[in-house]
């Protein structure tokens, strides 16, 4: 057992470089899961930096000076997202303080629905079946009422975070396109010398998120818009809050869009019964995720997409469970980061097989 154990690594750490690439792995994964919620406005401004990086690029590239073309950048970011945040969140809280206050009715209507159902199936469901899912549901939904007053009392924290995010984030994002170059020159310079293959992951990791963090924030961009458009021409009531949630289910793939159609189904149901606006209502949502799913995501992510959707799923699980959002966020860079190390890693038919010249 030992000698296997000896051989296997010999076999996976002789080479220098990739003992190198496991140090700086583990290091970053114990730094990144020890002080995440410490520095989570850097990890955000960082997010933001790779978003402006190529605009920043195009500028100095034409002629500009690093510093005028990330002021104007940065300034044109802030006022493009100001506008936005001022234009949608008074509709998305209007429409959530209405959807809020109608649920109650809804969950009536339902609890109305399922007690006929025994009469209308009688050999499948039986009374007691019945009142056993309306005291569950009603149970969760005073379990849910219970986070949500909770988390009202903890809103003044949340506001005085937002505030220093507001505040620190341009600030950071700025340094970190200006003094793109002196940082990661003072990063690597305490890095080790034999480092080439870390370089190399690094090199494609680096391409490889500045791509999907664009690519996700279009594709956001894209399916937000079309189902709030979608959504206000079929007459369906909420229009923008649900467009805005389809939009912000593609940060976590397949669960995401699972999730997010039940609000929709169930706003369109509430509304249109079983009628065919409701039909034409689910219609549309199905073109659209088909669209997404088929065309925008290949388009956007055609490496990514390599990726199992099993695996997938694992890293979000997985990644989501340690580091939350950004966990989520950055759930396939990260999956694609261990596939480029195994991929690059030393195999056994990198090294001479022993006994041979």
């Amino acid at each position: 057992m030992v000698s296997l154990f000896s051989q296997w690594y010999k076999r996976k750490f002789s080479d220098p470089n990739a003992v190198t690439l496991l140090v700086i792995l583990l290091c970053a994964f114990l730094f990144v899961f020890l002080f995440n919620n410490l520095l989570m406005p850097v990890f955000v401004a960082i997010a933001i930096a790779f978003l402006l990086d190529l605009p920043v690029y195009r500028l100095v590239h034409i002629g500009l000076s690093r510093t005028l073309a990330v002021s104007i950048v940065v300034v044109a970011f802030i006022g493009i997202s100001l506008v936005g945040i001022l234009g949608l969140m008074p509709v998305i809280w209007q429409q959530s303080s209405n959807l809020l206050q109608e649920v109650p009715q809804m969950v009536s209507h339902g609890q109305t629905y399922l007690l006929t159902l025994p009469e209308l199936y009688p050999d499948l469901i039986n009374a007691g079946q019945i009142e056993t899912l309306i005291s569950a549901v009603n149970d969760k939904l005073i379990e849910w009422g219970q986070v949500a007053l909770k988390a009202s009392l903890n809103s003044i924290s949340d506001i005085v975070a937002l505030m220093i995010y507001l505040i620190l984030v341009p600030l950071m994002v700025f340094f970190f396109l200006k003094d793109k170059k002196v940082l990661i020159s003072s990063f690597t310079s305490f890095l080790p010398k034999e480092r080439l293959m870390a370089t190399k992951v690094g090199d494609e990791m680096y391409q490889q998120i500045m791509n999907y963090i664009r690519g996700k924030v279009i594709e956001i961009l894209i399916v937000g818009a079309a189902s709030t458009i979608a959504f206000i021409v079929l007459g369906l009531n909420y229009a923008v809050l649900l467009g805005v949630l389809v939009g912000l289910s593609v940060l976590v793939p397949y669960v995401g869009a699972t999730i997010v159609t039940f609000p929709v189904l169930l706003v369109a149901l509430f509304q249109f019964g079983t009628g065919s606006e409701f039909g034409y209502v689910m219609i549309a949502y199905g073109i659209i995720q088909a669209i997404d799913g088929n065309i925008i995501v290949p388009l956007l992510f055609s490496e990514a997409v390599n990726l199992h959707p099993v695996t997938i799923i694992v890293a979000v699980i997985l990644f989501g469970g340690m580091w939350g959002f950004w966990g989520i966020f950055f759930a396939i860079p990260l999956a694609t980061l261990v596939k480029a190390v195994l991929n690059a890693w030393p195999s056994s038919s990198d090294f001479p097989e022993q006994g041979t010249a």
